[in-house]
């Protein structure tokens, strides 16, 4: 018998709107297509200028942590959790875990982790999203989780959420949650602009056309990220996929493209025409709190985490959630993003490391399970990476109405799987984002500039597959 979010994915046409998660979501795999379904290789030398020849010489009786959730100063519901879960782990184990809160603006987008590798002073365990993935994999830091996995563990995880952290079979992240994107709106800003849901944006055009009208010399009528790095990347590669574009294809840059193009302008057209800021309030652009929720912003791109946080910090503020707005002609897209804990395998103690990430989100016992359901759908929404666990979600109805179940109906079946992209082929897009949406630099030329420095590179790459 299926289970409610089971059937939730697995709807026929005519259900789709109440029942659409399991089929579309799960059994079709978030994640297929974007693995190992490209490897560009030639005579060139894997990328290690990130983190090549890092060691450690910590103590292997403690494992350092770093991440960007606890314990932090606010004491939150998510810092509550990291911390709850290293405790009962130093209870029951010989090797401790300590962990290192960094904040988020400097993990993200900031060069603290990258720095700390450069320098041989890794941490034992941390975070990293797929879009950085080969990194740190190229760098020859990740390690191998395999031997800490059980076969159980292995089978209850989605279809191709392991695969797109493994290389050659070999595991060497276990992903937390999967997060899709979507367009947040203030229920009271749509009001006092004297707009109803009918006129919620449904192409870039009606974004353009709605987010004037909701401009004022207080709030911006729109907003994406404007703050250059992985985060702003992966909100942004939707809007290329609306238009069937891709960053690679066949082993070649496919960046210069209508489709990348028209995304370039897209976003750089929210600044010129002042709908959208230059800056984002808070923690960035994902922040939806300090932006959407303060009033600063009557639209913002954001995603699913975005839930609970509103629902922590400002419950009585009343919001709406769509999917992406497309091109005239373009499809539906988001991109499904997520977290993972890895292992340095040259740190003190590699083994144990990778044995407390398999604890801590891979266990399948009923303690283990509860675990990843308060993580996904209590103290932080996301929708669980694992079987077992959305089960035990549904049980508790935690996707039935509301934003989450717009999420499960709507959004993610039309969701791919974030891009794992080394840093030469990240930074082009990067800058042609930041060129175009703040600099006003022609879209045209941005990809085309763009696309030629990931082909040179390409020419002699002989890294992990990317995807």
């Amino acid at each position: 018998m299926n289970t409610p979010l089971e059937h939730l994915m697995a709807a026929t046409p005519s259900s789709a709107s109440q029942s659409g998660l399991a089929r579309q979501f799960s059994r079709r795999s978030v994640l297929r297509g974007g693995l190992g379904a490209l490897a560009a290789s030639a005579v060139g030398v894997p990328l290690l200028s990130a983190c090549g020849g890092s060691s450690s010489s910590g103590n292997s009786k403690e494992l350092s942590f770093w991440n960007f959730y606890g314990p932090s100063d606010d004491q939150g519901p998510q810092s509550k959790w990291f911390v709850d879960t290293v405790d009962e782990w130093n209870k029951n184990n010989d090797v401790k875990v300590k962990l290192r809160y960094i904040p988020g603006k400097d993990y993200l987008n900031g060069t603290t982790l990258q720095t700390a590798f450069q320098s041989g002073q890794g941490p034992d365990i941390f975070l990293i999203s797929p879009g950085d993935f080969l990194r740190y994999y190229n760098g020859g830091v990740l390690q191998d989780l395999g031997s800490a996995l059980s076969d159980d563990a292995k089978k209850d995880y989605l279809p191709g959420l392991l695969e797109a952290r493994s290389v050659d079979g070999k595991v060497y992240g276990l992903p937390m949650e999967i997060e899709p994107l979507a367009m947040y709106y203030s229920e009271a800003a749509f009001e006092s602009a004297g707009l109803s849901e009918g006129d919620l944006p449904k192409t870039w055009d009606q974004t353009l056309a709605v987010a004037q009208k909701l401009t004022n010399s207080k709030r911006y009528g729109v907003m994406f990220e404007t703050a250059p790095g992985y985060y702003q990347n992966f909100t942004w590669y939707p809007f290329m996929w609306q238009g069937n574009g891709n960053a690679i294809k066949d082993g070649k840059s496919a960046f210069d493209s209508p489709a990348a193009v028209q995304a370039l302008k897209f976003w750089g057209d929210t600044i010129k025409t002042k709908v959208a800021p230059r800056k984002a309030l808070g923690d960035g652009g994902g922040d939806v709190v300090s932006n959407l929720g303060s009033g600063a912003a009557a639209m913002q791109q954001s995603g699913i985490w975005a839930v609970s946080d509103l629902r922590t910090k400002a419950k009585n503020f009343k919001y709406g959630i769509i999917p992406l707005p497309t091109p005239a002609g373009g499809q539906a897209a988001t991109d499904l993003g997520g977290w993972a804990f890895v292992a340095n395998s040259k740190g003190a103690n590699p083994e144990a490391a990778a044995k407390f990430i398999a604890w801590a989100l891979g266990s399948t016992d009923a303690a283990g399970v509860e675990r990843q359901r308060q993580w996904n759908t209590v103290v932080k929404t996301n929708l669980p990476p694992r079987k077992s666990v959305q089960e035990a979600a549904d049980a508790k109805g935690a996707f039935a109405d509301g934003a989450l179940k717009k999420y499960v109906t709507e959004i993610a079946p039309t969701g791919k799987p974030e891009p794992r992209f080394p840093p030469e082929v990240y930074q082009p897009i990067a800058d042609a984002i930041q060129a175009c949406q703040l600099n006003g630099s022609d879209p045209a030329k941005a990809a085309a500039d763009a696309a030629q420095k990931i082909d040179t590179f390409l020419k002699t790459y002989q890294g992990a597959p990317i995807s």
